[in-house]
């Protein structure tokens, strides 16, 4: 069967250039189109409607050098290794090679805080990433708090997690119990002020489990105008995904 005969369904991927395709279907589209998800490094070819994913699969494949000039635009994968130097929640922390269990150390004086860790290669990164899950776990927690009281909604419990997607989650809320709240370890490498704006924002879901007005005005009467933050998450996110490939 031929490309164009083929039928596909929403959600659909396939391969174009060496990049994972996704289709999707919007009935608030008035046209076939490409957009490139810089998180999750791959295009989605969007149809007004599922009789047109074909024709969107067929357009993503005839763009494939533009698909692989806006893939090679991308942040190089940036593995982790001892000697690096990170900004998390916007303070350096500088990562030392060391022995027993990995370990965060605290800054003293003019040194920055460190992370040391055993190990090289993938075992290393593994050790990293740990303190860093751990440190997004105790800073996300506490704005968390802070932000709930502020709302008068009771503490959700909170996890941390690693999606591609998004950077934070929200289930349940003030008329279902205390909710739960999930945030992308990743957040600890944003500055504090936007990665506190995802805490803020993900607390606002649990009084309204929507972006309508209220929500909006939950959050800005949290942190206040929020856009700069979502413009950096927009243009920085895929580098905080590249962080710690190989």
């Amino acid at each position: 069967m031929s490309l164009f005969a083929r039928a596909f369904s929403d959600g659909d991927r396939l391969e174009v250039a060496g990049t994972p395709v996704t289709l999707k279907v919007n009935g608030r589209a008035r046209r076939v189109s490409l957009r490139l998800d810089r998180t999750r490094r791959e295009i989605v070819a969007t149809a007004p409607s599922p009789r047109r994913l074909s024709e969107a699969a067929a357009f993503a494949r005839a763009r494939a050098a533009w698909i692989a000039e806006r893939i090679a635009e991308l942040p190089d994968a940036a593995p982790i290794h001892p000697g690096m130097t990170l900004m998390v929640f916007g303070e350096p922390v500088a990562l030392a090679q060391g022995t027993g269990r990995a370990k965060w150390l605290p800054a003293t004086g003019e040194e920055p805080a460190r992370i040391v860790a055993m190990g090289q290669g993938e075992g290393y990164a593994r050790a990293v990433i740990l303190m860093l899950r751990k440190r997004a776990l105790g800073v996300l927690s506490e704005r968390t708090a802070v932000y709930a009281a502020m709302l008068g909604a009771e503490m959700p419990k909170v996890t941390i997690m690693d999606a591609k997607g998004r950077w934070g989650s929200c289930r349940g809320g003030l008329r279902g119990g205390p909710g739960s709240i999930r945030y992308s370890w990743r957040l600890a490498l944003a500055p504090f002020e936007v990665a506190d704006y995802v805490a803020a924002h993900e607390c606002a879901h649990l009084l309204e489990l929507n972006h309508g007005p209220k929500f909006w005005a939950h959050v800005r009467a949290l942190v206040g105008d929020a856009r700069g933050h979502r413009a950096w998450l927009r243009a920085e996110g895929a580098r905080l995904h590249a962080f710690g490939g190989a």
